[in-house]
């Protein structure tokens, strides 16, 4: 009898505490699950219909997110499309400069009712009047540009010091485009200077429309080496873009950009020993950026160009590699040509450099 009475005195010890947790446990409530977001809705003109989420339409493209879609992104053309259901808020832009921000359903054929926020008014809108929706507002000045530097130096059998220094930079408003760019190289070789030689070039451009340009431009150069204390070009002209960001839809091109600019310049050379030469000439120039692979690499090409004659002219050109090592460090690899159809004395006509240089690249550019 004892022992029973102890066992269930043991029994009640254990069940007591599971009994209080039991009581004290919050209610189980089954919640249903969250509803997915409605998609958008883009019906083409040859039928096909189109559903994901609208990001943007900026010059003529429309961009979707769909899983359909390569890197999960469709482009559309914006002439292409009949009828078009939006059912997030986003901003249309309009020809005449209005910003209605809502929601849109399918209007008739050729429209969209937007339901504009906050107060809720609908409005049928053509979808020939809207130029842009969501577009990414960039700031009013954007600014570009890249630093980098290289040194080497040899001991033992040989004493060698070789250093350089590669400047580019770029800032651009809506209707200013200042440019400025310049190189400093030099090398010792046993002690003896061997190689020394600097260049810039500040360029404003005015736009007068959005691809056509005027330039004027200042550029100089010295080289010990070729009997030069100063090269100087004043000059200005018409330029041209003719490939501007976003008018390729191609991965590969969607960055790249081209512009050339020709124009009159007043040429001046002052040598240390040989007689100055002075002349009116021709400025052609011609600039290439060619960004892939998200801008993990970079080609580029420039070059200025200044003809007297067939028989007279002078040349200086760049081309090179970029690589984006990390943050906005980057890699470069590059060579200049020089050449001079009419030299001093003792001093060739073409000078070849070439440039393994490390640094930094930066641009303010805003990106999706």
């Amino acid at each position: 009898m004892k022992k029973g009475f102890w066992l269930l005195i043991v029994l009640a010890c254990f069940m007591t505490p599971r009994l209080v947790i039991a009581a004290d446990a919050p209610a189980v409530v089954d919640v249903p699950p969250l509803a997915p977001a409605p998609l958008d809705i883009v019906t083409l003109k040859d039928g096909s219909i189109l559903y994901g989420e609208v990001i943007a339409m900026e010059g003529g493209i429309l961009h979707l997110k769909t899983p359909a879609g390569p890197d999960n992104l469709v482009k559309v053309k914006w002439e292409s499309i009949a009828k078009l259901s939006v059912s997030h808020p986003i901003p249309f832009h309009l020809k005449e400069g209005t910003v209605l921000i809502g929601t849109a359903t399918e209007g008739p054929d050729g429209t969209v009712t937007v339901r504009a926020e906050p107060l809720k008014g609908t409005m049928e809108v053509p979808l020939d009047s809207i130029t842009a929706l969501n577009p990414m507002i960039q700031a009013p000045v954007i600014y570009s540009g890249t630093l980098t530097g290289g040194y080497s130096q040899a001991t033992g059998n040989s004493q060698t010091k070789n250093g350089s220094l590669l400047g580019d930079f770029v800032a651009r408003g809506e209707q200013l485009r200042l440019t400025l760019n310049g190189r400093y190289v030099y090398s010792y070789q046993d002690g003896e200077l061997s190689a020394k030689n600097a260049r810039a070039l500040i360029k404003m451009d005015f736009f007068i429309t959005k691809r056509f340009f005027w330039f004027a431009a200042s550029y100089f150069e010295k080289d010990e080496f070729q009997d030069l204390n100063l090269r100087t070009a004043l000059s200005s002209g018409p330029g041209y873009s003719f490939i501007e960001k976003g008018d390729y839809q191609n991965p590969w091109l969607k960055d790249i950009t081209l512009y050339a600019e020709t124009g009159l310049a007043y040429f001046n050379e002052d040598f240390k020993n040989d007689k100055d030469q002075k002349s009116a000439r021709a400025r052609l120039a011609v600039r290439l950026n060619w960004p892939i692979l998200e801008d993990r690499v970079t080609f580029y090409h420039s070059q200025e160009f200044y003809p007297e004659s067939t028989k007279n002219y002078y040349l200086t050109m760049d081309n090179g590699v970029r690589f984006k090592l990390f943050a906005g460090f980057v890699s470069n690899i590059q060579m200049t040509t020089r050449y001079n159809s009419n030299p001093t004395t003792d001093t060739e006509k073409t000078d070849n450099l070439y440039l393994l240089t490390l640094g930094y690249n930066f641009d303010t550019t805003r990106k999706r």
